[in-house]
């Protein structure tokens, strides 16, 4: 059990399930859900943890009612329930910590009622990274591709930067019914500056029963955007990286 004291007025427990793999899930993860006497989260994502939470409170809500589940998840830490707020891969990197922090912020949440805790977990730039063979072995960078909430030409100036940088771009958002666009822009701002045959690897539902691990390169990842949506995690390679018998690698320098 994670050893953070709880407080009187409730516990917030921001957990990450890392990408569906039990075997991946982190103890304090576990502890934090024995724990919890409400866990709130996406269906989809309830779905993987139904074995944790038998006899507990669950509150579902689907994509899209972050600020709604992070709502409630707070209300409810502060009439004095145990909560475990569940996000996949890492509830810090794009997940609900986010949403539950900006509602403690109009709430002029004091720091230290209700108690919140954040237990970390395995990302999805991780958990492709590992499928893939050693992608990130210098600075890399995500950028989520979704203009939902963050204004495209922010993306616009972030991509540009990463490219110019050199860096290793793990995209996150990369595409979805209604945004089949972005993807193929970001491609050619990157191709800008990095080479057609710079490695590209497209990870879809990591460490789940639809796992799918395609390598391509820039050059060819126009053909191949209609296989990526948004459970797909795009990792793209600098001009130090390169294939190994089905891997992707990047050199830990330049030497």
């Amino acid at each position: 059990m994670p050893r953070e004291e709880k407080s009187e007025a409730g516990t917030l427990y921001l957990v990450g399930l890392g990408p569906g793999s039990s075997d991946l899930l982190a103890p304090g993860a576990v502890a934090a859900l024995e724990d919890a006497d409400v866990v709130v989260g996406f269906r989809g994502y309830m779905d993987q943890i139904t074995y944790l939470t038998a006899g507990k409170e669950l509150v579902s809500m689907e994509l899209g009612q972050e600020l709604e589940r992070a709502a409630r998840a707070v209300d409810l830490a502060y009439g004095g329930s145990s909560v475990a707020v569940v996000s996949s891969g890492d509830a810090g990197v794009y997940g609900m910590a986010g949403p539950v922090f900006r509602v403690l912020t109009d709430r002029d949440w004091n720091g230290e009622t209700p108690n919140v805790i954040t237990i970390p977990g395995v990302s999805a730039l991780q958990s492709a990274a590992s499928l893939l063979g050693s992608p990130l072995m210098q600075d890399f960078c995500a950028i989520s591709l979704s203009n939902l909430l963050t204004p495209w030409e922010r993306i616009e100036q972030r991509l540009e930067a990463a490219a110019r940088g050199d860096f290793v771009v793990a995209l996150y958002n990369p595409r979805s019914r209604r945004r089949d666009w972005q993807l193929l822009e970001a491609r050619r701002i990157l191709l800008e500056h990095r080479a057609g045959n710079t490695p590209v690897g497209l990870v879809r539902e990591a460490y789940r029963d639809e796992q799918r691990v395609v390598l391509t390169d820039l050059a060819s990842l126009e053909a191949r955007a209609g296989e990526v949506d948004m459970f797909t995690t795009v990792l793209i390679g600098n001009s130090t990286s390169y294939v190994l018998n089905g891997k992707m690698v990047t050199p830990r320098g330049y030497e």
